[in-house]
């Protein structure tokens, strides 16, 4: 017998990959959405690094579509699928959200982030291409993805400078990052994820030379990519 929550995670799936055609898409919050227009902020990742999502969708689709026919009653499935899909039904309203009403958005994407890192710390091992691998993607950019909108808010509603804010939300970032990865090493889906966008935001900043955010991005990559390739070196704990 099918598990339903297997059969929920792939539909909540689909709604999500299928949501962006409901709307005019996103690539990011537009400059005039604010009291302070955020035009070219900081922290934002160039435009084309979220070309990501084509890859997370896909991949999303085929895991979940695999869980449900080969795996609905896995243990280690299952424990993953339920913070999954409260990620995934958020999503699903995520795009309208963004284009519309940026603090409800940056809420939703915060929450959407944390449900999805939780799903990867449940997930088992057992196909970890198809279980863990493409939701650690999907986690590790909303990770990226809810630093730079905190970042654009902040800038946006004067709280702090652009510049200050990109650098307290890549700070925050990193940490984030460091520590999932530090709980679950050897998911390299989660750091590649994160290291797309902040290569994203040096290739954002280059055009001005913003040193301290390209410094601070280039640390985060080199952090993230140090620990993973130790994670292969290690030896496991008995």
């Amino acid at each position: 017998m099918r598990n339903k929550l297997a059969l929920v995670v792939l539909f909540f799936t689909l709604t999500f990959v299928l949501s962006p055609l409901a709307s005019v898409g996103f690539n990011g919050f537009t400059p005039f959405q604010f009291p302070i227009p955020q035009i070219d902020p900081p922290v934002q990742p160039a435009s084309y690094a979220f070309s990501i999502w084509g890859i997370i969708y896909f991949w999303l689709v085929l895991g979940a579509g695999y869980g449900l026919w080969r795996a609905p009653n896995d243990p280690g499935w299952n424990a993953m699928r339920m913070p999954l899909a409260g990620s995934l039904i958020i999503g699903t309203f995520w795009i309208a959200a963004a284009n519309s009403a940026p603090i409800l958005a940056t809420i939703m994407i915060v929450a959407m982030a944390a449900l999805a890192i939780l799903a990867v710390l449940r997930a088992g091992n057992l196909q970890p291409w198809l279980q863990v691998r493409p939701v650690a993607l999907y986690a590790g950019w909303l990770t990226a993805a809810s630093g730079v909108a905190i970042g654009v808010l902040l800038g946006g509603y004067g709280v702090f400078s652009a510049q200050a804010a990109a650098i307290i939300c890549l700070i925050g970032v990193l940490a984030v990052a460091l520590a999932v990865q530090s709980a679950r090493p050897r998911e390299w889906g989660y750091p590649a994820a994160v290291i797309w966008a902040l290569v994203g935001v040096i290739v954002q900043n280059s055009s001005n030379t913003n040193w301290p955010v390209i410094a601070l991005a280039t640390f985060g990559i080199a952090a993230l990519a140090l620990r993973t390739k130790f994670s292969f070196t290690e030896r496991p704990s008995t």
